[in-house]
């Protein structure tokens, strides 16, 4: 692996065991009196063996038609989850913040679909999805709301029952019914939104969890740290490539760049990245603007200290780029 991309997985990387996300959607399915035999065969997926990614999407896409709560229910069965070291870390952490950290440093184990970030500024956090590895349009938003409940789910579930004051934001429009968004979710839901985030008071997530054992170590974590599950810290090839681009963002980011570090042909990393209904240009344009409204909304820079940021030598050529990428001008934002 070439040095500075993290190890990574690609859709048909079949290495999460089926104990772990594959039993959960099986035991959901039996929950919905499906016979386990026949999704299955029509998923291509044999019980007890290894998924890939795109097992498990194949998986998640029988399973949407039965309802439209699919997502938040399975989400509110997934975390903490039974994924190991990963989800013991997860129930001796002493705080949400802490809970979060280790959802993002073990995103292979805990959320293999969806690639969970963390931002904390002087009074909130902010946890961003983006993509691990590709999955179809249609199933976008039941990931994204399949892995929010699941982290509301998880933080009332450790936080002793106590509801948060989240904010929710999702890149895509309004659905006509919202009433099974505010019962998992709570009712501070803004759609048309550029990223797919969820935003809480600094406050409330460092509050300490009564079911934190004070004083104790946090074995799981520790044991992670010194490589105990290694495939736990893997990367979705898109997270890998999004490491790689933000890296990159002050200077020449460029398809040939990204092959040498991942260590493969510009036609390799191409073609690749077709397999997931992406490709490089797209890829860079969302780094692009998840980083120019970084430091837009919440650094308080200008459109002209941005445009340097991200490499832009002309400011009328970032206001141009910035329209293409969120549909609005730096001023507009």
């Amino acid at each position: 692996m070439p040095a500075g991309i993290a190890p990574h997985y690609g859709a048909d990387h079949a290495f999460i065991p089926w104990a772990y996300q594959g039993a959960l959607l099986a035991e959901f399915a039996r929950s919905r009196s499906i016979a386990p035999e026949e999704w299955l065969h029509r998923c291509g997926v044999v019980p007890g063996q290894a998924l890939s990614a795109r097992q498990l999407l194949s998986m998640l896409a029988a399973l949407q038609p039965l309802s439209r709560d699919v997502g938040f229910v399975i989400g509110q069965l997934s975390l903490p989850g039974h994924y190991g070291l990963a989800s013991q870390a997860l129930q001796q952490a002493g705080d949400l913040r802490q809970a979060l950290r280790v959802l993002c440093d073990w995103p292979a184990r805990l959320s293999p679909l969806l690639t969970p970030r963390l931002i904390q500024t002087d009074d909130e956090l902010l946890l961003v999805w983006t993509e691990a590895c590709g999955a179809p349009p249609s199933l976008q938003p039941l990931l994204v709301d399949m892995q929010m409940g699941a982290v509301v789910a998880m933080a009332q579930w450790l936080g002793g029952g106590r509801a948060l004051p989240w904010t929710f934001s999702f890149n895509r429009t309004r659905p006509r019914e919202l009433s099974q968004h505010a019962a998992y979710l709570g009712p501070d839901l803004h759609f048309g939104c550029q990223v797919d985030a969820m935003r809480l008071p600094l406050a409330a997530a460092t509050v300490p969890w009564a079911t934190a054992a004070t004083g104790r170590p946090a074995l799981a974590a520790g044991a992670l740290a010194q490589g105990a599950d290694p495939e736990a810290a893997w990367r979705g090839q898109l997270a890998a490539l999004y490491d790689h681009l933000l890296a990159e963002i002050g200077g020449q980011p460029s398809l040939d760049r990204s092959a040498r570090r991942f260590g493969v042909s510009p036609a390799t990393l191409k073609r690749q990245l077709a397999q997931l209904g992406t490709h490089h240009q797209a890829q860079l344009d969302q780094v692009r603007a998840h980083a120019a409204l970084y430091l837009m909304t919440l650094r308080g820079q200008r459109g002209e200290a941005v445009a340097r940021s991200l490499g832009f030598q002309d400011k009328s050529n970032f206001r141009r780029s910035f329209r293409r990428w969120t549909g609005m001008t730096p001023g507009m934002l």
